[in-house]
């Protein structure tokens, strides 16, 4: 009898179980980071798993588990690469991709999110330093993620567009500016995508007195406003946030169905 096999058996069928998508997850992260996993990884590959799990319940812990309650911490930035490698994978559903670079946009704007909504003060669970961090791992893995831009599906350019403009450059914005205004044909203005699309628009200009005056307009009338004192880049990504939630939420009953790899003829041309 073979001693070694139980243990061994134990142990791969403990972290076989939970949700497909931790599996699934657990397999991208292998595959793209064999070496030097950042703690966060633990939640993928330890043998103890919640029997509570579900795939919601998981995706939500998992993004806690990098992102806590939306502030950032000392080791949000190096766990915020497994949110990189989930958005470049293939395999991983459309809608996990979005939410990934959807994450990496809250990572990458948690200083002016924060400092829009408890203006004057300061932000109660401010942390400079992780939140600079967090910026320059967002950062870092950006050109990687628009790289993607020809060959990802709609509702993950949408994703894309919004980090495009947190971190602006010469090359990045007329390249977006041309793609985005693909979408504006097929979403009026007044529509939940319609009004974001031009919104990213507005802030590829960098036209601040623009960007101010496009921002009043919209949290007027529709979104969460902030103080007028607030500087105009934390109003306006405070804003985008908001945005880019909303289409998010309105995009999961289409990616819901998607199979691996990308949306099928039909979704695409509905986005």
């Amino acid at each position: 009898m073979d001693t070694h096999a139980a243990p061994e058996q134990t142990l791969h069928d403990a972290i076989s179980c939970g949700p497909p998508i931790r599996q699934l997850f657990r397999d991208v992260i292998a595959d793209r980071m064999p070496h030097g996993m950042p703690l966060q990884a633990a939640m993928l590959f330890d043998s103890e798993v919640d029997p509570t799990w579900d795939e919601r319940a998981f995706l939500a812990e998992f993004s806690n588990e990098i992102l806590h309650q939306d502030t950032c911490q000392p080791y949000t930035a190096d766990g915020l690469a497994l949110f990189a490698a989930l958005a470049v994978d293939d395999r991983v559903p459309a809608r996990h991709r979005f939410q990934a670079v959807d994450m990496l946009f809250s990572a990458a704007t948690v200083t002016e999110r924060h400092l829009a909504e408890t203006w004057p003060a300061t932000p109660q669970h401010a942390d400079p330093d992780s939140e600079a961090r967090a910026y320059n791992a967002v950062q870092l893995h950006t050109p990687d993620l628009l790289a993607r831009w020809p060959a990802e599906c709609p509702a993950v350019r949408l994703a894309l567009a919004g980090l495009a403009v947190v971190f602006p450059t010469d090359r990045t914005l007329p390249a977006l500016t041309a793609r985005l205004h693909n979408f504006m044909n097929q979403h009026p203005q007044g529509t939940d995508i319609g009004d974001y699309l031009r919104f990213v628009l507005v802030l590829a200009a960098q036209d601040d007195g623009q960007t101010l005056a496009v921002t009043e307009k919209l949290t007027d009338a529709y979104w969460t406003g902030t103080a007028r004192g607030v500087p105009t880049r934390a109003r306006a990504l405070h804003l985008l946030g908001q945005m880019l939630d909303k289409v998010g939420a309105g995009l999961t009953q289409h990616l819901s169905i998607e199979p691996p790899g990308g949306l099928n003829a039909h979704t695409r041309n509905r986005i």
